[in-house]
């Protein structure tokens, strides 16, 4: 049995004001791993929530070690283990990215990646790569360098939406969207706080009525900037202060329309 991995996690004081991992109403399991906590949801067999500190300033480029594995903390079948993944076009999508909690020194930074590669960190994703899912993984990226004016660190929280209308598929529910937050500090005393809220929809690309493919042949991944006060309700958690840090500007009592991004250039930080 692999061993436990560390487990400083995830610090809600990271960005010099508190942003609590967020809670979920249904029962879960949070897990904490360097520099990142997983709040893991037995009976989805997936994470509800994913929360990762980033200091842009200290990552490092560390070779690409670690395989895929099951936490021994957590129930094997609370997990979306291999059976999943074998024989069809879903991957493995890291939920916390492979390089965000790779920072400080080598070794530290080793033990993080290396992290990353927890069964619980994972979640199927359709492994046609566009430009759509390219701007999806480089997200992070772009925040950050928003953000350099700063201190360069991010709190980054990522999960599948754990909908109803998921397609069951070898014993899960394969997630068809999935939600990204990214916060920054600001500087400023009365608002230092900032947060961009995203949705990643792999709807038209994942097929389950075929046992021997789980992918659609044609389709497209799309991408959103939505209000984080949509993201709420449809992840089930408790989002606390970053609802109010939305970078998008609230219409009143209309809903803020979701804006549809293909590149970097068209996400508004503000």
């Amino acid at each position: 049995m692999d061993a436990a991995p560390s487990t400083d996690g995830y610090d809600p004081l990271f960005l010099g004001t508190t942003v609590p991992l967020p809670i979920s109403s249904d029962p879960a399991l949070a897990l904490a791993y360097p520099r990142f906590s997983v709040v893991l949801d037995p009976s989805r067999r997936l994470a509800r929530a994913t929360a990762v500190n980033i200091d842009g300033a200290r990552l490092r480029e560390v070779a690409r070690t670690g395989d895929w594995r099951l936490d021994p903390r957590a129930p094997d079948d609370a997990q979306t283990g291999p059976e999943v993944y074998s024989r069809n076009d879903l991957d493995r999508g890291h939920l916390v990215r492979r390089r965000d909690p790779g920072w400080g020194d080598v070794d530290e930074a080793r033990r993080a990646t290396e992290a990353t590669f927890f069964y619980t960190n994972a979640a199927p994703q359709a492994a046609g790569f566009n430009q759509s899912k390219e701007l999806w993984l480089g997200l992070e990226d772009h925040v950050l360098e928003h953000a350099e004016a700063q201190d360069v660190r991010l709190s980054v929280f990522t999960a599948p939406v754990l909908g109803d209308d998921d397609p069951p598929y070898r014993g899960i529910r394969v997630p068809l969207r999935f939600w990204k937050i990214a916060a920054w500090a600001t500087g400023d005393a009365d608002h230092p706080l900032a947060a961009a809220g995203f949705v990643l929809d792999q709807t038209d690309l994942v097929d389950t009525r075929q046992e021997a493919r789980a992918v659609a042949p044609l389709g497209a991944f799309r991408t959103f900037q939505v209000p984080i006060a949509d993201i709420a309700p449809a992840s089930g958690l408790d989002l606390g202060p970053l609802i109010d840090a939305d970078v998008l500007p609230r219409e009143g009592v209309r809903p803020t329309p979701w804006r549809e991004i293909s590149t970097a250039s068209d996400v508004s930080l503000g």
